[in-house]
């Protein structure tokens, strides 16, 4: 039986009390499948269901018991993980592939480590005569996007179960329906009910109710800058903790040390990926300027290299973006990329040739771009990569760091001493050497208007704890 017309509240699905929402298909434009959103007292009903189980005594549960659940979480998973797959590919339309590698691989991933973490991790010290203790933070409001649907959601709710929080989850309402399948997950695990309640609904309606409830005692929230500053504001009233993981206009500086063909193409391929979903995209690649035209061929023949097509197709590369506002706003942003002066190299406006239905997106290049243009400080989440020139390394790092993001950056060359000062002079919360993968046991965000906050690993737990100090604990 599907829940998607369902919400979880309090250790069982019912009926959602808000108005009905078509998911679209991205790749078809047609139904993917209809959930049912959460009216004021639902939104209410998940929260104080949240309270209950904390108040209730979740959050001095022993570690090693919320370990064990987090592990049956997995296993759940895994019997879920095929349909999961299918349902990220129809409602995002993201290639099967990349739903099967990359997007459900990830958010298992999630589970599995706050498991091994909540087993190790010392919730308490001794300092002097004093006890310094780190005590789940209380009530969460997860907030989450569309782009990576159960991964971004699995960095907060498997860390938050494994601190001893309790929590109501606001997926996307454009990517809903792998949610609810997360949700089966849970509850067939046995987490206690309360601890966990999942609540559909957009931003404006659900996402603020949560934000300004006086019984939550954090937001943690994944998305765009301006919602982002929404959240903040709506929280600010009853100084809830917040924390944020916003957008990013990631830099990539290839080095003159650099294998040059290689890490150029390499870094179109990955700007590229998810469709330019991402907001760790390496979008803004920083090549010497005298071997601009140079970088720009050889990101013409990466970019040539990339299908784009059906989702479910084999050996498919980018599949649509996630919707038609968001195919919109690419193309918006390529059109004035065109009209200030940046050259294009390959794509442009427009659907690639035999893809009419769906929010298709042609990969593109730009060229001689400077780091005042629209497109070099925009963050655009679709295929569109910036080649920018620098002079000498000091003006590479100062193009690096000219953005008001500072999500990630990217380094390519064989020195790694000069790898390693040049990290320590960027700004930004994550500095890829040379394209290394990506790791769920290292803090994840941003400086600057990339948020506030770390997810994953040891840092990532501590975000969902207080700070207790018990002086006089033992004798002098």
């Amino acid at each position: 039986m599907s829940h998607y017309e369902e919400l979880y509240i309090d250790g069982a699905w019912r009926p959602a009390g808000g108005p009905k929402l078509e998911v679209q298909n991205p790749a078809t434009e047609g139904v993917a499948g209809v959930i049912g959103t959460a009216s004021p007292q639902d939104v209410d009903d998940a929260v104080m269901a949240a309270r209950r189980a904390f108040d209730g005594g979740w959050g001095e549960t022993d570690p090693q018991e919320r370990a064990a659940i987090l592990d049956r979480i997995v296993a759940e998973f895994d019997a879920r993980r095929a349909e999961m797959n299918e349902v990220i590919t129809d409602e995002m339309g993201c290639p099967l592939s990349f739903s099967q590698n990359v997007q459900t691989a990830m958010a298992r991933e999630r589970f599995a480590k706050a498991a091994e973490l909540a087993r190790t991790f010392e919730f308490s010290e001794t300092v002097g005569t004093s006890l310094v203790t780190r005590e789940p933070i209380g009530v969460c409001a997860f907030i989450t996007p569309w782009n990576f649907p159960l991964n971004q959601a699995a960095s907060k709710i498997a860390y938050g179960l494994a601190a001893g929080c309790t929590m109501v989850w606001k997926p996307s309402e454009v990517t809903p329906m792998a949610a609810v399948l997360l949700a089966e997950a849970i509850h067939a695990a046995g987490v206690p009910a309360g601890v966990f309640n999942m609540v559909q609904g957009d931003g404006p309606n659900v996402g603020t109710a949560l934000s300004v409830h006086p019984e939550v005692d954090m937001v943690s929230f994944t998305g765009s800058t301006r919602g982002g500053v929404a959240v903040a504001k709506a929280a600010a009233d009853s100084v809830k903790r917040v924390h944020q993981e916003l957008g990013g206009k990631s830099a990539n500086l290839i080095l003159p040390s650099a294998d040059f063909e290689s890490a150029v193409a390499a870094g179109t391929k990955l700007c590229f990926r998810n469709s330019g979903q991402s907001c760790q995209a390496p979008s803004r690649m920083l090549v010497q300027k005298d071997r601009m035209d140079e970088a720009a061929e050889i990101a013409r023949a990466a970019a040539a290299e990339m299908s784009v097509g059906d989702p479910r197709e084999q050996g498919i590369d980018l599949g649509p973006v996630v919707s038609k506002a968001q195919w919109d706003r690419i193309q918006s942003l390529i059109e004035a990329g065109i009209a200030e002066g940046a050259t294009l190299v390959t794509g442009g406006p427009g659907k690639p040739e035999g893809l009419e239905t769906g929010h298709y997106v042609r990969p593109t290049v730009f060229a001689d771009v400077t780091n005042d243009m629209t497109i070099a400080q925009e963050e655009i989440f679709g295929p569109v990569l910036s080649i920018l020139g620098y002079e000498d390394e000091a003006d590479a790092i100062r193009i690096a760091n000219d953005s008001r993001y500072g999500l990630a950056t990217y380094l390519s060359g064989t020195d790694r001493e000069e790898l390693l000062r040049l990290s320590r002079k960027i700004r930004a919360g994550r500095v890829y050497l040379n394209y290394a993968p990506a790791r769920g046991d290292v803090p994840f965000g941003g400086f600057r208007q990339s948020g506030n906050g770390r997810e994953q690993g040891v840092w990532g737990l501590e975000d969902f704890t207080e700070l207790k100090a018990i002086l006089g604990h033992a004798a002098a």
